[in-house]
């Protein structure tokens, strides 16, 4: 491996690792730039989605006690989100991927443009199992048709005025169920071959490391301040795909 090899490698790896670790989500936006650089498209989504898994593993561990006490609000985004994974492939031979992802780039700009500059924050506090449901059936619907699994749930989960911890509780148990199914379907394709395997010697120690820094700035929160992160990161995301698909 070379010298420019390994430096990409380690730069996506802190970068989507401390985000990760921050924010339970955006992995794959911050690291995935870097990986495109030396890998090829299938080799460097491999590496993001496995990096997510294992990074998010960390975050799960963190908010353990919020998961266990409420159980069925994650279950309520968690099962829809499964079933809408495969629905998303399957629709991929009569959508048009790209018109899709520029479309949700478009909501998540606009959303998230507003709100960041916004003093007071949007609260929904009123109990939505139904919403809940049917926005993590979009998240994994969107993640099978589109490869954006956590931008609507982060959309939504930034309005409700739950904890910092209550909010992660959510999306982290949430993208790193919708990615280890992405890392199953990718491994069954081949995708994780010799070059795959190297990177991830690499990557997956210091994506690890960044992790754990992020999650230490993500104690440090307030839980207003995780709002606003959130927030933050749906515009961020929606610019990154709109980038993608763009240019």
């Amino acid at each position: 491996m070379s010298a420019e090899f390994i430096f990409y490698l380690v730069l996506g790896a802190v970068a989507g690792g401390f985000i990760n670790g921050l924010s339970g989500t955006g992995t794959a936006l911050f690291a995935l730039g870097f990986y495109l650089v030396v890998l090829y498209p299938v080799q460097a989504v491999a590496i993001v989605a496995l990096m997510s898994v294992l990074a998010g593993l960390q975050g799960l561990w963190i908010v353990r006690a919020e998961i266990w006490a409420q159980p069925a609000r994650l279950l309520r985004f968690l099962v829809p989100g499964l079933i809408g994974v495969p629905v998303g492939v399957s629709l991929l031979s009569v959508i048009d991927a790209g018109l899709l992802r520029i479309a949700i780039a478009s909501l998540l700009i606009i959303y998230g443009g507003y709100f960041s500059f916004r003093a007071a924050l949007p609260a929904f506090s009123r109990r939505t199992p139904w919403i809940d449901s049917g926005i993590g059936f979009v998240g994994g619907l969107f993640g099978g048709a589109a490869s954006v699994s956590g931008a609507i749930p982060a959309m939504w989960l930034s309005i409700r005025p739950w904890t910092k911890a209550e909010t992660r509780a959510v999306l982290q148990p949430f993208n790193v169920a919708i990615l280890s199914t992405t890392v199953c379907l990718l491994f069954v394709q081949g995708a994780y071959d010799r070059t795959a395997i190297n990177a991830l010697m690499i990557t997956i120690p210091c994506g690890l490391v960044a992790a754990q820094v992020g999650i230490m700035v993500f104690r440090r929160l307030s839980d207003i301040g995780f709002r606003r992160l959130l927030i933050a990161l749906t515009l961020l995301m929606g610019l990154g795909v709109m980038a993608s698909e763009l240019f």
